[in-house]
């Protein structure tokens, strides 16, 4: 909200930068009759300031915004209220005094968009998205061995050359799109980089020793989140607990909100902001993820509830190969799936709540360390959760069992040791063929054959349907 005194004799950029910011972003309220420090005084003619700026809005705003002029009147005192709606055709520049300035807000100031803000509001007016858009390179230039492998995994099926132009990963020239050069696997694009770091102690300069593992990876977004949650993984820790049925599991960190989180990361960063990179800190008490780009929409993240925040994506193209590969939802908002996760662990108390924080151009998430400083023989572990460990449990044993299977096979140690590798990709979700098995555990197409086979008659796998001819999946010991 902007409040002035008095319009008639101000100068028109002085209101007019924030009609631009307005309308460059989520819109906005002016109001003319009160004083900076909140004084109520009124104006005077309020019909004829209210007409005086709807003509040099007109006159000095290209395009046009939509505003909505109110007079409104309160203890006898007149006062002109302007609502700028959030525009659809940005940039909405200043035009006046030879000028051709777009504004956008940061902080509770109308400052000029600088290069990169521009680009934004142009891609915004286009109703286009960064990664949308044509690189200048071509899909034969790269190979995507990562992303295929990846996908094969995850949904059972090849991707082929005309998923990238079905999925806006390239053109029918074979030209990719931004979204293609991130998912290639040397991806060309030098600040798409992930910087991961175990700091010793509470903070960056602990006086003894600064990192306990450093590590920078680089090439596509499917590698840097594969490498993420390895590297965190390697530098943390999990507790068991036991318990009357048998034990549960602590991890200082829950592995699906550690995956909701990079996985937000790395989707929904600005690929604009160049010279920044994902950042992911690992303290003993907690770990802090980085990503450069503030909300889309340009609200302020610690202003919101985020149990109740709509889905909105920077980089649609992205986020829809990555949903595909069942890495996120198509909907829904990331922070409840965060908050739930850490919600169900066994340790979980107030303070430890996932903490999110933005700027206009940055992002951070907080995740704490749930085992810190908590002697494990005064976790205490409510009824419904333990119920929820002992599904975990269950999971755990059907696991257990599928192996016993397999090491009574009739069959070779090679092969049983096929079988295991195989299982260990794939567990129950995964579906597979002759050609997922000869990409995972490097047999031909005839052992591979073979191997489905003696799968079969031992009754560990079943068919599936809608996959394509010969698709099969792990069957669980109850199904």
């Amino acid at each position: 909200m902007i409040k002035k005194k008095c319009w008639r004799n101000a100068r028109p950029k002085s209101w007019l930068k924030s009609v631009s910011a307005f309308a460059n972003g989520l819109g906005g309220v002016l109001i003319s009759g009160v004083s900076n420090d909140d004084i109520l005084v009124g104006v005077e003619d309020s019909k004829e300031i209210s007409e005086k700026i709807s003509e040099i809005v007109k006159m000095k705003m290209d395009p046009v915004p939509q505003i909505v002029l109110e007079n409104h009147s309160e203890s006898g005192k007149d006062f002109v209220i302007v609502r700028v709606h959030a525009g659809q055709e940005t940039p909405y520049y200043y035009t006046g005094d030879g000028n051709r300035i777009a504004y956008v807000r940061i902080g509770n100031e109308s400052v000029p968009a600088d290069a990169a803000a521009l680009k934004r509001l142009v891609l915004r007016g286009m109703n286009m998205s960064y990664d949308s858009i044509l690189s200048p390179y071509r899909m034969k230039d790269f190979s995507f061995s990562k992303l295929r492998s990846v996908y094969r995994l995850r949904t059972g099926t090849e991707l082929t050359d005309s998923d990238f132009i079905s999925f806006e990963l390239s053109n029918e020239n074979g030209v990719l799109t931004n979204a293609g050069v991130l998912l290639a696997d040397e991806s060309p694009m030098r600040h798409s980089r992930l910087f991961c770091t175990r700091w010793y102690g509470l903070d960056k300069a602990s006086g003894i020793m600064e990192a306990l593992d450093d590590k920078e990876y680089s090439g596509s977004l499917v590698s840097l989140l594969q490498n993420g949650i390895e590297f965190v993984k390697n530098n943390s820790k999990k507790r068991w607990k036991k318990t009357g049925s048998g034990r549960i599991e602590m991890p200082e960190y829950p592995e699906q909100a550690v995956q909701e989180t990079l996985v937000n990361a790395l989707i929904h960063r600005d690929y604009m902001e160049l010279g920044s990179e994902v950042h992911i800190d690992i303290y003993d008490d907690r770990m802090e993820i980085y990503s450069p780009g503030g909300m889309f929409d340009g609200s302020i993240v610690q202003n919101l509830d985020t149990d109740h925040v709509a889905s909105k994506r920077r980089n649609p193209v992205i986020a829809d190969i990555f949903s595909r590969m069942q890495f996120m939802e198509r909907r829904g908002s990331g922070f409840r799936k965060i908050k739930a996760d850490y919600r169900r662990a066994v340790n979980y108390r107030n303070e430890v709540e996932p903490l999110f924080r933005s700027t206009p151009t940055s992002f951070f998430v907080k995740l704490y360390n749930l085992n810190y400083n908590v002697p494990i023989e005064k976790v205490l572990i409510a009824p419904e959760k333990l119920s929820f460990e002992s599904e975990k449990v269950l999971f755990a044993t059907d696991n257990l069992l599928i192996q016993n299977a397999i090491d009574g096979m009739d069959s070779t140690k090679a092969t049983k040791e096929k079988a295991r590798l195989l299982f260990a990709q794939m567990e129950f979700n995964g579906i597979f063929g002759r050609n997922e098995i000869m990409s995972i555990t490097g047999v031909s197409v005839t052992a591979a054959g073979n191997l489905i086979t003696k799968l079969k008659n031992t009754g560990l796998i079943e068919s599936v349907r809608g996959y394509g001819k010969g698709k099969y999946r792990f069957k669980k010991a109850n199904a």
